[in-house]
């Protein structure tokens, strides 16, 4: 997996507080791996390099919903140019918590994509087979480019190569909720990112 110039996080190592997760959380949701501050100050970044790299064209930006809805509309906010937003909807969870390896359009997009700049914007890559066809998918409509900025990327489960313009963390391969992160559609308004055990008492 090559990330290019994103300066990404590695969020392998740390630790967490039971008093970060309310109450009506627990037990399922355990310890925290990237806080809303560490969040903030990431999306902040992230925003300043789109705003320079794409300061003389800006781009699209394709939300991948639902995960990334959060995600979406803060980095827009720290995007200091005129860009345009649409959304897609691409299913190979359903209600599971591993990736079922088949790709389902659940909604398409409503831009033109000739001829523009796309940044997709994505809340986690584990496989990279899901936003692999997608950006397959987005390509066959001739835009000039796509990039993709991702929130998270789980280490070392890539299954194909994907070139990663932007990165913000680098998290254990592990099954994670919060900041729009879900869990049978439970747990997205966490503000930040948590591990979450599918075994405990009340999960899912």
């Amino acid at each position: 997996m090559s990330t290019g110039r994103t300066g990404a996080i590695d969020a392998t190592s740390k630790g967490g507080d039971a008093a970060e997760v309310p109450a009506w959380a627990r037990p399922s949701v355990g310890r925290v791996l990237v806080t809303a501050g560490e969040i903030a100050a990431k999306v902040a970044e992230l925003g300043k390099r789109i705003t320079e790299d794409f300061v003389d064209d800006p781009p699209l930006l394709v939300g991948v919903l639902k995960g990334a809805v959060l995600f979406m509309s803060d980095l827009c906010r720290a995007i200091e140019l005129p860009v345009d937003v649409d959304f897609m909807a691409v299913s190979s969870y359903g209600s599971a918590t591993q990736s079922s390896g088949v790709v389902r359009i659940v909604k398409d997009l409503d831009a033109e994509l000739t001829g523009r700049r796309v940044l997709v914007v994505e809340d986690i890559i584990d496989s990279g087979l899901t936003l692999n066809y997608l950006r397959r998918y987005l390509h066959a409509r001739r835009p000039a480019t796509v990039d993709v900025c991702a929130l998270l990327v789980k280490e070392g489960v890539q299954r194909v190569d994907l070139d990663l313009r932007y990165v913000g963390f680098v998290i254990p391969s592990e099954f994670v909720v919060g900041y729009g992160l879900d869990a049978a559609e439970r747990y997205r308004n966490l503000p930040g990112v948590h591990t979450f055990d599918v075994h405990a008492q009340g999960a899912g």
